[in-house]
């Protein structure tokens, strides 16, 4: 018999055995003594021999009996396994439910529950999450998740998975807002109705719940319990009334016996007993066990609720507003930062960023208060401290606006914003460069940290750190190095965001000990930040917006604090009392829209105290704060006269010689620098859509380069300046804009021997090539990869850019003329000081020249315009039919022989005949004659058709572009 199956989800039940089939009459067995028996008779003629016969039937019912024996046998083995599984069965069973119920009660507690709680932890007003408002009326029977399978066919299996299907005294729920009438008498259902108010009160702060009924109106007896509880009058979401007729999210409302039962009740509990009651929800009636409370225990309990309200408010007291000014400390600064920014058991509360610091998290939900208590802070140091002492970089990554206020005092350096998210990547990565900046500063004046220099602190302040996370991931390293080795370097971060868990890393929160949280959604949450749950448990209400729990390093627990407001006025006196002049930005701006070339070189943007930086970090860079000391401290003179070394070189660097060729500058915000970027390569491919600046940064090159020969966009003259630069064999800038535009107007044939013979001008390697385009496809891309140098402007989509060699995580929807990344860089080129415009000369017109000319062209308009073309020279014009009568044309006349190539091929000798003494004249429709008739298996300079072209072919085999057109004669 197979044994119960016990697994984490499904508990399993043994099946009924299968009947035990009855055993056969052994017909065979029985029949050898019958015949045994007459064989016996038969050999020795003794009758009694026959006596053996018997002995067949006796064996046949022998077996018979022992078959059903053994049956009877298997039966009782089988019930006994099958009662043995049901019992561990229900054994486990009874666990789970236990198991079930207590994690039910854990989940939804009622009243008893919430105030005389099974464990240590104070159930009131926590777990609003799981909780999910609803309310518990009573004990019942309900439907259980332990599941049973197994036991077909097997009544006794069938009761075990009855039983494991409900759960006896269990909680019995109904959505708050669904609604709940009480019937009965008027005592007991009043009880009833004070037990279910005050479980949601306990369940649920009154920042969630709001209780909208007249305390007096409603329920004039039981009035002073329900003044007292701190959910009346609240500004919560979920309003609970008393009283069907107001309105509101939810109703829990005393219904006398046979009265109607209101319409917004979805749930009925009809009072059957003093704890008994009768549920009907959902189209089912519940027996269930109530609990009621009477009106001195409603009291005690409110007053509890409102003394538990009134502590969660500091020291100040729900509804009172801190004003900053009146509290603002304005003596003399100290070494630190120490400022005052609320109030605690009715005193100043005072924060030290350098001191309980360096660096602090701030978390709370929206509308807890997180921006105006970062507004405090910041205003409460600009206040008492010069922008000498203390600057500010202020990053608003959820919405833009929370730091408006901040961005007129002069200790702030700047506010970005996710709004501008390239130039709010480009500020925080700058600040890579303020670190080696710093570290350079305290090398050059020999001190082991700020304390020692002139340098300002520097406060770097994010309101939502986890957007800020999110949009630039790669960010996040920095600010774990700015908080390991932000102490010495005088840098210190105020992290603000909406949840704490999972947000920080375990090395960022390990570098910032002054923890600070408003209101939070998840216990989770106030835990990571501060060790405990009571962040979680703070109210939402309007009046208590500004209470926050504060940890410092040497504090053994959270303490509350009322955040002071800071007006605007204390904010415009901070920023009339500043003096000095303007504080240092720790980064540049970005780069211009538009550069003249004139002003390349002139910016001053190279920063050479940033690249010093640069050049020392190995020697200055420590894996912490404390490596950061001693390697600041060690050879302090020797490495400042190394960085004076270093910044003489770089201004040499930036000095620009009169044969460099500038591109324009290019964004380096991780050094805080903005250098020149010169043509360094023998080639630079520009890849851009139209409108994008491909065409100045082709200008601004041969606006510079004495040698800059342009292939101009004319088809025809491209085809014979590419010849000519070819065969030049000179060293020259050759510059072709829209290559693939020009090769998209050649025919095949000719756009694949363009390419080729540009291939041929790039491997050379005399001179430069510069080439522009819109996508790298087809043979434009392929002489592009043969160029050392790539410049990625606008690209119409992201495809493009990474078509080009781009990183996809580098292209931008939108960019300025002229913007684009060169050698992984931001770059704006310069401007030229004009566009020069490329001039095109015709071909020259043809005239016969020779006493006989043989002209190709296709019967119709165009032989009849050759020919008239020829006879307004002064030609005596013959077809191929005719020209025996040449010889009695003049001497001094030239004769021209028509016809098309057909005919022509017919007249193969005269044809011969002509091309050795004179010319051959090829219409450029009749370009496909062209090789079978002049042998000549070379491209001939390409012709735009519709031009009146043609090809005039000389004696000596040269082949001519001309121009069939009378109006020069």
């Amino acid at each position: 018999m197979t044994d119960v199956l016990d697994v984490a989800d499904v508990l399993r039940l043994p099946d009924a055995p299968p009947p035990v089939r009855r055993s056969a009459i052994p017909l065979v067995a029985s029949l050898v003594p019958v015949l045994a028996a007459v064989g016996l008779w038969l050999v020795t003629g003794t009758v009694t021999m026959l006596w053996f016969a018997a002995l067949g039937p006796l064996i046949a019912l022998a077996s018979v009996a022992d078959g059903a024996r053994a049956a009877r046998r298997q039966r009782r083995l089988a019930a006994r396994d099958a009662e043995r599984s049901r019992r561990r069965v229900r054994s486990a069973v009874a666990v789970r439910h236990d198991a079930e119920r207590e994690r039910l009660w854990a989940q939804t507690p009622d009243m008893r529950g919430l105030v005389v709680p099974d464990d240590d932890i104070d159930p009131v007003w926590r777990g609003q999450g799981s909780r999910d408002e609803r309310l518990v009326v009573g004990r019942g029977r309900r439907a259980s998740t332990v599941r049973v399978e197994g036991g077909r066919a097997d009544a006794a299996s069938a009761a075990v998975r009855d039983e494991a299907s409900t759960l006896d005294d269990a909680p019995i729920t109904v959505p708050l807002r669904g609604g709940v009438a009480v019937v009965g008498p008027e005592p007991l259902a009043r009880a009833v109705v004070r037990a279910l108010v005050l479980q949601a009160c306990l369940a649920l702060p009154p920042d969630r719940l709001r209780l909208g009924a007249d305390p007096v109106a409603v329920d004039d007896p039981d009035g002073a319990w329900l003044r007292a509880l701190p959910h009346v009058g609240t500004d919560a979401a979920t309003t609970l009334v008393l009283d069907a007729r107001e309105a509101g999210d939810a109703a829990i409302v005393r219904v006398s016996a046979g009265a109607d039962v209101p319409p917004r009740c979805a749930a009925v509990l009809t009072l059957t007993g003093v704890d008994r009651a009768r549920l009907a929800h959902d189209g089912t009636v519940t027996e269930v066990q109530i609990e009621g409370v009477s009106r001195e225990q409603a009291v005690a309990l409110a007053e509890r609720l409102r003394e538990r309200a009134r502590a969660s408010f500091g020291a100040a007291g729900p509804g009172e507003v801190v004003a900053l000014a009146d509290i603002v400390d304005r003596s003399p600064a100290g070494a630190g930062l120490d400022v005052v920014v609320g109030t605690a058991r009715g005193g100043a509360f005072r924060l030290d960023l350098a001191a309980d610091g360096p660096h602090a998290l701030v978390a709370g939900i929206t509308g807890s208060g997180k921006s105006e208590l970062l507004t405090t802070w910041i205003t409460a140091l600009c206040t008492r401290f010069a922008p000498d002492r203390v600057v500010f970089l202020l990053a608003d990554f959820k919405g833009g606006t929370a730091f408006d206020a901040l961005a007129a005092l002069p200790h702030v350096t700047g506010v970005i914003t996710d709004l501008d998210a390239g130039g709010a990547a480009r500020a925080l990565a700058s600040l890579r460069a303020e670190l080696r900046r710093r570290e350079a500063e305290i090398v050059r004046a020999g001190a082991r940290d700020i304390t020692g220099t002139q340098l300002p602190r520097l406060v770097i302040v994010v309101d939502e750190f986890a957007a800020l996370a999110a949009a630039h991931p790669d960010l996040v390293d920095l600010f774990t190095d700015i908080a390991a080795r932000g102490r010495a370097l005088g840098m210190h971060l105020i992290l603000g965001t909406q949840r704490a868990a999972g947000v920080f890393r375990e090395s960022l929160l390990a570098n910032c000990p002054l923890r600070i949280s408003l209101r939070v959604a998840d216990a989770a949450d106030s835990r990571a930040l501060i060790g405990g749950d009571e962040a979680a448990a703070l109210s939402g209400a309007p009046d208590q917006r500004g209470i926050a729990l504060i940890r410092r390093a040497v504090d053994v627990a959270a303490r509350p604090v009322r955040i002071a407001l800071a007006s605007s006025q204390l904010v415009d006196e901070a920023a009339r009392a500043a003096v000095g002049a303007p504080p240092r930005r720790p980064w540049l701006p970005a780069l211009p829209e538009r550069l003249a070339l004139a002003d390349v070189g002139r910016r001053g943007d190279g920063r050479p105290d940033a690249d010093v930086a640069h050049r020392t970090e190995n020697a200055l860079h420590a894996d912490n704060g404390h490596r950061a000391e001693n390697a600041l401290r060690a050879d302090g003179r020797r490495r400042a006269d190394a960085g004076r070394r270093a910044e003489n070189a770089l201004r040499a660097e930036n000095d620009l010689r009169a044969d460099d060729v500038v591109l324009g500058i290019a964004d380096e915000p991780e050094h805080q620098r903005q250098p020149p970027v010169m043509l360094t390569g023998r080639g630079l491919g520009v890849i851009g859509r139209a409108g994008s600046g491909r065409t100045s940064v082709l200008a601004t090159i041969a606006a510079q380069d004495p040698t800059a020969q342009w292939i101009g966009s004319d088809p025809e003259a491209a085809w014979d300046r590419a010849l000519a630069l070819e065969s030049g064999g000179t060293a020259a800038t050759v510059l072709l804009d829209d290559v693939d535009a020009l090769l998209a107007r050649y025919p095949i044939d000719y756009a694949q021997a363009f390419a080729d013979r540009l291939e041929r001008i790039i491997h050379t390697g005399q001179g430069r090539v510069i080439l522009s385009l819109q996508r790298m496809a087809g043979p434009a891309g392929r002489l592009v990869e043969l160029l050392p140098q790539r410049a990625l402007l606008a690209t119409t989509t992201r495809t493009d850019f990474a078509a080009a060699g781009g990183v996809p995580h580098d292209w931008h929807e939108s960019l300025p003329p002229g913007r684009g990344i060169l050698d992984g860089r931001l770059v704006q080129f310069a401007l030229p000081p004009t566009i020069p415009s490329i001039s095109v000369t015709g071909p020259r017109p043809w005239r016969p020249c020779v006493p006989l000319t043989a002209a190709i062209a296709p019967a119709g308009a165009v032989q009849r315009h050759v020919a008239a073309v020829a006879a307004a020279a002064g030609s005596r014009v013959l077809t191929i039919d005719k020209a025996g009568t040449a010889a009695d044309t003049p001497d001094d006349v030239p004769v021209v022989v028509v016809g098309d190539g057909e005919q022509w091929q017919r007249a193969w000798r005269l044809l011969q005949t002509i091309r050795a003494d004179g010319e051959i004249v090829v219409d450029a429709a009749s370009a496909a004659d062209y090789r079978l008739l002049t042998g000549d298996r070379a491209l001939p300079p390409y012709c735009v058709p519709g031009r009146d072209r043609a090809w005039l072919l000389r004696a000596d085999g040269s082949v001519q572009r001309v121009v069939l057109t009378a109006d020069h004669l």
